[in-house]
C-alpha cells in the first residue's frame, strides 16, 4: 500500500478501537438467579489492548501495517478501588505464551476500561521469571497495596520441557505505577494461588495459600490453607493449616484455591474461591463462596453448597474451555464487582450487593455430601413453600 492507503487503514483501526473501548455494557436479561447480574459483553479482551502495543505505525518499517506483537488473551485480573476509579491489573498473554501485567481503569467498573500507557515493567527478584500471572491485589492496613502473583520458572531438575516450579511473587506499590519487588514467598510446597488478608491477624500478615506437590497436580495438598507471616519483605511459611478442604464428589474435588481478596462485611469475611473437578471433557473450574469469622479469619462460618458462578453460554468456549476464574473483586458503597475470566480468554464482570451475598452465604443450604441429604433439603423447601401458600 502507498502512504495514503496506510494512513486510511491506520485511522480505521483507531476508529474501531475507540468504538470498542467506549462501548456501553448492559445487564444480560437472559440470565437471572437473583444473586448476581451478568453483563452482555466482556469488560476486557485481546482487542482492548492498545493498538500502539501491537502495531508499528511507521510506514517505513511496516508498510503493510502488519500486527507485530500479537495478544492471545486478557483475563484473570486483580482488582481494587483506587483514586475514585475501578482498577484491574489484568493478565495479558501474548501470542508467544508469555504473560505480563497491565493496569486498566474505569469510572463505573463495568465498561470503558482504558489501559495505562505502558504495561507494568515488573522488577526481577533473584532469578528471571519465565512467566508471571494471576495477581491478587490487597490494600493492606499497613498502608501499602500488595500484589501477589504466580512466578513460573523451569524445573531444572528434570528434562521434561513442560515441568515447572511455581512460587508466589510479591510486589507492593502506593500508586499502581511504581512497583517494588520483595523476596518471593518461601514455602516447602509449590504455591500458585496466594492471597494476602487485608488486616493484621495477631499482629502478623496472614496469607491464604494452596500448597501443592507439583505444578499442575496438587498431590497431597489438602485445599485452601492459612499461614501467618512475621515480615512480608522476607515472607516464609513455617506453619500452614488447611481451612477449606477438598472433598470427594463436590465442585472442589480435584483442586480448590483462594480467589479474590476477602471482603469485610458485618457478618464476616466474604471469600470467592475457585473449585475444580475432573470430567470426561477435562477440568471444570467454577467459583464458590464461604465466609469466615471477623475476629478469627481462619474459622469458616458459612459454606453455601455448590457453585456460585459457573461458565454459561459462550463463556464455556476459549483457550481452556469450561473454566471460570476470579482473582479480583471490589466492594464500593455496598455494591460488589466480581471480575472473572472465562475459558482463559477474556475478562467479565458480575455485580451484586453485600447484603445479597450475606444472605446467600448464610441461608443457602450447605453441601450434605450425599444424594439423600440433597433431596432432604429440596423436600424441606417444597414443604415450606406449601405452608407459605396456605397462609
Amino acid at each position: 500500500m502507498n502512504i495514503n492507503e496506510f494512513q486510511t487503514v491506520k485511522e480505521n483501526f483507531k476508529k474501531k478501537y475507540n468504538q470498542l473501548i467506549k462501548k456501553t455494557n448492559v445487564i444480560n436479561r437472559k440470565w437471572h438467579n437473583g444473586i448476581f447480574e451478568r453483563y452482555e459483553n466482556p469488560v476486557l479482551t485481546n482487542e482492548h489492548i492498545p493498538l500502539e502495543w501491537r502495531y508499528d505505525f511507521d510506514f517505513e518499517s511496516n508498510p503493510y501495517l502488519l500486527e507485530r506483537i500479537g495478544v492471545n488473551a486478557v483475563f484473570n485480573a486483580g482488582a481494587i478501588y483506587h483514586d475514585n476509579k475501578y482498577v484491574v491489573v489484568a493478565r495479558v498473554e501474548g501470542a508467544d505464551r508469555k504473560s505480563y501485567f497491565a493496569v486498566a481503569r474505569s469510572e463505573n467498573g463495568i465498561d470503558n476500561f482504558v489501559f495505562d500507557e505502558y504495561p507494568i515493567r515488573l522488577p526481577v527478584y533473584d532469578e528471571v521469571d519465565t512467566n508471571v500471572y494471576d495477581m491478587r491485589l490487597t490494600k493492606h492496613e499497613d498502608g501499602w497495596i500488595y500484589g501477589l502473583f504466580c512466578s513460573e520458572r523451569k524445573d531444572k531438575s528434570v528434562q521434561d520441557t513442560s515441568s515447572a516450579i511455581a512460587k508466589c511473587g510479591i510486589v507492593r506499590t502506593k500508586d499502581l505505577i511504581n512497583w517494588e519487588r520483595l523476596k518471593d514467598l518461601e514455602s516447602i510446597s509449590q504455591q500458585r494461588n496466594v492471597v494476602l488478608h487485608p488486616e493484621f491477624v495477631n499482629g502478623k500478615y496472614m496469607l491464604y495459600t494452596r500448597p501443592s506437590d507439583g505444578f499442575i497436580d496438587v498431590g497431597s495438598g489438602g485445599g485452601i490453607g492459612c499461614a501467618l507471616i512475621e515480615d512480608i519483605s522476607n515472607a516464609t511459611i513455617d506453619e500452614e493449616i488447611i481451612i477449606d478442604k477438598r472433598v470427594y464428589h463436590t465442585i472442589k474435588e480435584t483442586k480448590n484455591g483462594a480467589g479474590a481478596t476477602p471482603i469485610k462485611t458485618k457478618e464476616g469475611w466474604l471469600h470467592i474461591a475457585h473449585g475444580v473437578r475432573n470430567t470426561a471433557a477435562g477440568l471444570r473450574y467454577v467459583l464458590y463462596c464461604f465466609m469466615t469469622d471477623l475476629n478469627n479469619p481462619q474459622k469458616i462460618l458459612y459454606t453455601p453448597g455448590g457453585y456460585f458462578l459457573a461458565p454459561w453460554g459462550s463463556e464455556r468456549l476459549g483457550d481452556v474451555s469450561n473454566v471460570v476464574f476470579t482473582n479480583g473483586a471490589i466492594e464500593n458503597d455496598g455494591k460488589i464487582f466480581i471480575y472473572y475470566a472465562s475459558s482463559d480468554t477474556r475478562l467479565h464482570v458480575a455485580t451484586t450487593t453485600v447484603d445479597k451475598m450475606i444472605d446467600y452465604c448464610m441461608n443457602t443450604p450447605a453441601d450434605g455430601y450425599d444424594t439423600h441429604k440433597s433431596v432432604d433439603v429440596i423436600i424441606e423447601l417444597i414443604n415450606k413453600n406449601k405452608n407459605a401458600n396456605n397462609l
